[in-house]
């Protein structure tokens, strides 16, 4: 059986199991059935995929006889569609074992479950797709599967109108990817990737494509401005959808900007990697800024990942400056950054939602001002969200510092580059990541202080109980994972070679010829990292630590009260809250990025009113650009909404005036 056909055979799997969940939807065994038949499935394919993408095998192929008629159907398997797989099936098989157990408090299970099982079959199914119009068709599905799942809640305040948003700027996407395939098709309308491959397009079409795929691709994975949707619809999702929304669907539109930008479209322009160069720069800050504002853990972590898109998007368009200058082994170095992000982003932020969802679960908020102090009712989850947070912050030895740290040491080759335009600003967004690291670094020390630290700040806190071990194992699965890619990142580099071999002709050193498991990007004489030694180091340091103080330390005890920072009120209304954390951020930023502003409403002498606080932030990209839009639509469909009123003879009329335009615009093209 070849590898195609076993990974298609487990989209099939999924499928019969949405089937399935409508058949079975008032069984109460329904929810143990689907997530456990999606579970196995996922786990199928992600072995397969791994076992393809390690193997060094040759691409394989399959076409069906469905589709257009003179094309069928074609699915193809090569290395960058299998690692992307890995990255689909992990995450789908981690959030099946995490429904095992948060499935049985979903309120609404007939609403989640048929469309959990098609989602993961469309991310397969996109990833695997080999001509336009498979691919259009898939993602169309997968788009209308999370859809659903944005909408599984829908009586809750915000949700319909995060499901429209969400709605209107997935079919923006599509449009856009429609006519960007549309040109790569060309007049011979040939929308097999094979022939598109081979095909010679002039630099005009290859600026419209990539135009295009930045609106399409980059509306689905986030890119700023075209990220409205996100912070909206993912929040809105049960947590383990939101986990595969922010961890994996977000990837699977970056796999469509590589397929398209890097494979199908050819040689690129060294202009080109300039505008997605400062795409992914702005969007890294924004996203995070944006996230330093919040107090919604959910949405904290859905503007997170809008900042990590935006990391990866700048470590493609690095390769894509170093490609057009024939840097390979520069080139090689950007994109496994950006490819070894896409994983770490995937292990990382899937855990931070499941335990969101976990301090959903067991205390019904999302507002970090009424939690804290988790860390005693809900230890093993603690736990698992501090390793979450450690590895976005980029801190090693855990697994986004190697990332990171990769797509740095591409920035640091930008000097071999000959465009002074690329000389500029390849350092000043190597300037806007590392400010984005620092804030994504304060920004979690924020959400996991304010939530699982100090003293519950509400009855749900404090009354807070550990959550179910089917998701604790997905969470501390995924721990494990965050921490073994950190220390043991040479495997994962050599695993990504044949991919940036196949894609850009090129590829990074053999990180197996290196001693003691350390990693060397370019040569050992110029930098290097050995995960495991900085791991050794920290614990035998800590460890030390530990003895030398209860070795050395007074024995003497002496109890007082703990310092309330000049406030004798000892209520946990005096804790930090995540707006205090924020307020030196928003004093710098928020007057230029967010128009902030504090209302402080002071009583006279004699009032026994509190004083009050009020903070207002705006949303410029939304009020800016998105409303003046919507405006306008609303404005036009009330004008036009006379045409549905007209007598016959107006109608005809119309028509006729239109085709006499249609005819006479043809005769001047001809």
């Amino acid at each position: 059986m070849s590898a195609v056909v076993l990974q298609m055979l487990c989209v099939a799997g999924m499928l019969a199991s949405a089937v399935l969940a409508i058949v079975l939807s008032r069984s109460t065994i329904t929810t143990t059935i689907i997530y456990g038949v999606t579970l196995a499935a996922s786990a199928i394919a992600l072995i397969g995929s791994i076992h393809w993408l390690l193997g060094d095998t040759a691409n394989a192929d399959l076409i069906l006889p469905i589709g257009l008629p003179w094309l069928g159907a074609h699915f193809r398997l090569d290395g960058l569609a299998s690692f992307f797989l890995v990255v689909v099936n992990l995450g789908g098989a981690s959030a099946s074992l995490y429904g095992l157990g948060y499935g049985h408090h979903e309120e609404a299970p007939q609403r989640v479950l048929p469309f959990f099982p098609a989602f993961l079959a469309g991310m397969n199914l996109v990833v695997l797709a080999g001509d336009a119009f498979s691919y259009l068709l898939c993602w169309e599905f997968m788009s209308l599967a999370s859809w659903a799942l944005v909408m599984a809640h829908h009586r809750e305040p915000g949700n319909a109108k995060a499901g429209y948003v969400y709605l209107v700027m997935a079919s923006f996407g599509t449009l856009a990817l429609l006519l960007a395939f549309g040109l790569l098709a060309g007049p011979a309308g040939d929308y097999e990737f094979a022939a598109i491959r081979t095909a010679q397009h002039t630099p005009y079409v290859a600026t419209l494509v990539l135009i295009l795929m930045l609106l399409g691709a980059g509306s689905k994975a986030g890119l700023v401005p075209l990220h409205v949707w996100l912070p909206l619809a993912h929040p809105a999702a049960p947590s383990h959808v939101s986990a595969l929304m922010s961890g994996v669907m977000t990837k699977v539109a970056i796999y469509g900007f590589i397929r398209v930008v890097f494979d199908l479209l050819g040689q690129p322009s060294w202009w080109a990697s300039v505008i997605v160069l400062s795409l992914g720069g702005l969007t890294a800050v924004m996203g995070i800024l944006y996230a330093m504002m919040e107090k919604d853990l959910k949405r904290l972590l859905a503007y997170s990942t809008i900042e990590n898109v935006g990391v990866i998007f700048a470590s493609l368009g690095l390769a894509l400056a170093f490609q057009a200058n024939g840097l390979k082994l520069q080139a090689a170095l950007a994109f496994a950054a950006a490819l070894f992000h896409v994983l770490n982003h995937s292990f990382f932020k899937s855990l931070l939602f499941f335990g969101a969802g976990a301090v959903l679960t067991a205390t019904g908020e999302r507002d970090m001002d009424k939690l804290g102090g988790l860390i005693h009712r809900m230890p093993y989850t603690s736990f698992a969200v501090l390793v979450g947070c450690v590895s976005i912050s980029a801190l090693p030895p855990f697994n986004g510092f190697v990332s990171e740290w990769l797509m740095f040491q591409a920035v640091l080759q930008s000097p071999e580059l000959p465009q002074w335009a690329l000389k500029i600003t390849v350092p000043a967004v190597g300037a806007l990541l590392a400010l984005a690291a620092a804030l994504a670094a304060a920004c979690f020390v924020k959400a996991y202080g304010v939530t699982f630290l100090g003293r519950p700040r509400g009855v749900a806190a404090e009354t807070a109980e550990e959550v179910d071990r089917y998701s604790l194992s997905a969470m501390f699965t995924l721990a494990a994972l965050c921490l073994l890619a950190g220390i043991l990142p040479g495997p994962v580099i050599d695993a990504l070679s044949p991919i940036t071999l196949q894609i850009l002709g090129g590829r990074m050193p053999i990180q197996a010829n290196e001693p003691w498991l350390s990693i060397a990007p370019i040569a050992e004489s110029r930098s290097s990292y050995n995960g495991l030694l900085v791991m050794v180091f920290i614990a035998i340091s800590a460890s030390a630590a530990v003895v030398f103080i209860h070795r050395f330390a007074s024995r003497a005890l002496r109890r007082g009260p703990a310092w309330g920072c000049g406030f004798s009120d000892p209520t946990p209304a005096a804790q930090y809250s995540s707006g205090s954390f924020a307020q030196p951020i928003r004093r710098v930023f928020g007057t230029l990025v967010f128009h902030a502003r504090d209302h402080v409403e002071m009583p006279p002498p004699g009032d026994i009113r509190p004083a009050r606080l009020r903070i207002e932030l705006h949303d410029l990209i939304w009020e800016r650009m998105y409303e003046p839009i919507a405006g306008a639509v609303g404005f036009s469909a009330d004008k036009l909404n006379r045409l549905q009123f007209l007598t016959i003879r107006r109608y005809l009329s119309l028509v006729f005036a239109t085709l006499v335009t249609l005819l006479l615009v043809l005769a001047i093209w001809s």
